[in-house]
């Protein structure tokens, strides 16, 4: 998909673990911006019409060898340019100033107090909180460079150079530590590259409805619906851009959640009217998932079927050639060269290539510049129901990974209905849409218990909620004492089968969200 937005301000990527984080700054500015390997040419960014540049941090020193760096010449277009902490130290270095290591790593929060008027700090208290994290520092200014602001241990905590119109912060004003970070960046965004704030929701969703159209033409199109918010509102924007060229397949594995069929046929084939193919093939999952207890073999039997199945349902689509996927921005950032001065990267089995044995000739991939809040917005527009566009995150191979040891039709019937507990208690204590996750885990053991004068001897069950705003850390949530007592009361009195309900208290690191 072309970019679609005519203002664009570009992040060059140093490896900071906080650069997404920028993007998405700037993008709440209602701005377009883009993450991009730090030595894009000029001539790349002068044929884009770029408004701006960000450079990022990133964990090297601007001493070592092999230090990341960007061309010079960027800085001769004439836009105006940002440097964060490692940005900020790689261009005051290759203007002349001097940069040296810190006595002690500084990493935390500081006082800022400004010097002067900035537009960089407009609308931002004197003095203000910001979050430091840094080894190196700037101990001498380049020529020609201004102290705007400082630290009471860092001199130079924000600089800029009014003829080459280039501003640079040792802290980071993208994390939600910085008190008025969101507004630092506004300014430089809004105020100081011109840009008008035209990145909406519906602004996207025309470009975006214009660029289907032009790829597709007049073609068909396969989606695979797992009912998740991306694969959902995915649909939801290629419907609107081609009605019924648009043939989505949801294969029911067996190991969703309750009732999930039926809410996505009423939802899309009769309130949406679209094609939607819905295939039953649980049976099929179950059997081969029989006896099967690692977790990675259940993953990959439930990902080998899932082809197969949905090869065989896409031949009843006659000459469809196109392949739709809810591919979104943080899967494509973190699957591509960008990022390769990071410290780690991860891959998406849906970026990069289409899957051969599918037999599709190309990708279309609507939500591939979206962040997931960028996601939901879109959804909101397209009319998409609240409890769909704002639903939890659910692993694609479903409840075969929240039941640990065997999944047999039993046990798969139990997860299923003390999960449905879990979200109708949530939602109705107004928790579910505060957390990152709040599911039920089926425990492959069995404790004694006593219910109605009678022992018994049943399944264990764990209550997973944690707190997180990407996944990639989480922390365990402390629900109110009520309500997990009337989610356990609920579940041991309704799910005839389970006596013992715990919680997980574990964040991550050191453990992970999902138990396998």
């Amino acid at each position: 998909m072309s970019n679609p937005a005519t203002e664009q301000i570009l992040i060059l990527d140093f490896g900071s673990q906080y650069t997404q984080l920028i993007a998405r700054r700037i993008r709440e500015a209602n701005v377009y911006s883009e993450i991009v390997d730090s030595m894009i040419s000029p001539a790349e960014v002068r044929a884009r019409g770029v408004s701006g540049l960000i450079l990022s941090g990133g964990p090297a020193s601007v001493h070592q060898a092999g230090a990341p760096g960007c061309d010079p010449a960027l800085f001769d277009l004439g836009v105006p340019v940002l440097g964060i902490c490692y940005g900020l130290q790689w261009f005051s270095h290759h203007f002349g100033g001097t940069v040296k290591r810190s006595g002690a790593r500084e990493y935390g929060p500081a006082l800022l107090t400004q010097r002067g008027d900035n537009p960089l700090f407009q609308d931002v208290p004197p003095i203000s909180k910001v979050w430091m994290s840094h080894a190196d520092e700037v101990v001498r200014g380049a020529p020609g460079f201004e102290i705007i602001a400082s630290s009471e241990s860092v001199p130079y905590a924000a600089v800029w150079h009014p003829a080459r119109r280039v501003w640079g912060v040792q802290f980071h004003p993208e994390v939600v530590h910085t008190d008025h970070g969101k507004q630092i960046l506004f300014n430089f965004a809004r105020r100081i590259c011109g840009c008008s704030g035209a990145w909406t929701a519906s602004h996207y969703i025309e470009q975006a409805t214009q660029d289907i159209r032009r790829q597709v033409g007049s073609g068909a199109v396969i989606l695979g619906l797992s009912g998740g918010v991306d694969s959902s509102v995915a649909a939801a924007l290629l419907h609107r851009a081609i009605g019924d060229q648009l043939h989505c397949v949801f294969v029911d594995n067996g190991v969703m959640r309750l009732g999930e069929a039926d809410a996505l046929r009423t939802t899309f084939a009769q309130h949406l009217h679209m094609n939607i193919r819905m295939v039953d093939a649980a049976t099929g999952f179950l059997e081969r998932l029989a006896g099967v207890t690692d977790p990675e073999r259940k993953r990959k039997i439930i990902g080998g079927y899932f082809v197969e199945v949905f090869r065989e349902a896409a031949r009843t689509v006659p000459d469809a050639r196109f392949l739709a996927q809810g591919t979104t921005y943080p899967d494509v950032i973190e699957s591509s060269g960008i990022g390769k001065h990071a410290d780690n990267i991860k891959s998406h089995h849906n970026v990069g290539g289409l899957p051969a044995q599918l037999g599709f000739d190309q990708l279309v991939e609507p939500l591939r510049l979206l962040f997931k809040d960028e996601v939901r917005a879109i959804g909101e527009e397209l009319g998409l129901p609240h409890e769909m566009v704002w639903r939890q995150p659910f692993p694609g191979p479903g409840l075969a990974v929240r039941i640990l040891g065997e999944v047999t039709p039993d046990r798969v019937t139990l997860l299923q209905k003390a999960d449905h507990i879990v979200i109708e208690e949530m939602t109705k204590s107004g928790w579910y849409y505060k957390v990152w996750q709040s599911f039920a885990v089926l425990l492959p053991v069995k404790t004694v218990g006593v219910m109605g004068d009678c022992r018994t001897y049943e399944n264990a069950m764990a209550l997973r909620v944690v707190q997180s705003s990407d996944g990639m850390t989480a922390d365990w949530v402390d629900l109110p004492h009520e309500l997990l007592g009337r989610i356990s009361s609920r579940i041991i009195n309704e799910v005839r089968g389970i006596n013992r309900v715990v919680y997980d208290i574990t964040s991550k690191p050191p453990g992970t969200i999902e138990w396998e």
